[in-house]
């Protein structure tokens, strides 16, 4: 029996020679690797909700908007009930609202509904001119499949260009 170890323990030894080179090489690439993951900042979408909004969607739509000649812009985040008409007993959702008056017209007002609290949940988009409530509720960004601070700002600027708010056809 004692040869029969020693037979198999030449093969062993053998064959863990090459072995030590392999798994130095193996070694050395995994830990590359996580070095890599940790460069990569999270993406902004991924942030929580309120702080994706107020630090990133809020100061880019002001941004945008005063690019396109809006003045004494206001806009607002927060918890709150729906100002359509017909939508009272519709339970309170976190909104982006934005207001000003443009060269001395009547005052201009809209507003992103956020009903799950999340960018990529279900929203909704109202206007009004004049002051007055809201009379329709449109869906908002409800065909794309992903949703990001880009494609956020350039909807909402289109949509508000629709009403011919921002540039005259």
């Amino acid at each position: 029996m004692a040869e029969e170890n020693t037979s198999n323990s030449a093969p062993d030894a053998a064959s863990d020679a090459p072995k030590p080179e392999a798994d130095t090489k193996a070694a050395a690439k995994p830990a590359a690797k996580p070095a890599a993951k940790k460069e990569k900042p999270p993406a902004l979408e991924d942030k929580p909700f309120a702080e994706f909004i107020q630090q990133h969607y809020m100061p880019g739509l002001r941004k945008a908007l005063e690019e396109q000649g809006v003045a004494n812009l206001e806009l607002v985040f927060e918890e709150r009930k729906i100002p359509v008409l017909g939508y009272a007993q519709a339970p309170a959702c976190w909104q982006v609202v934005g207001h000003w008056v443009a060269d001395g017209r009547q005052p201009r007002d809209f507003s992103l509904y956020f009903f799950d609290g999340d960018i990529k949940g279900k929203k909704g988009f109202s206007f009004t001119e004049g002051g007055g409530k809201p009379s329709t509720l449109e869906s908002f960004l409800i065909d794309e499949r992903k949703v990001d601070l880009v494609l956020m700002l350039d909807r909402t600027l289109q949509r508000l260009n629709a009403q011919k708010w921002l540039v005259r056809n």
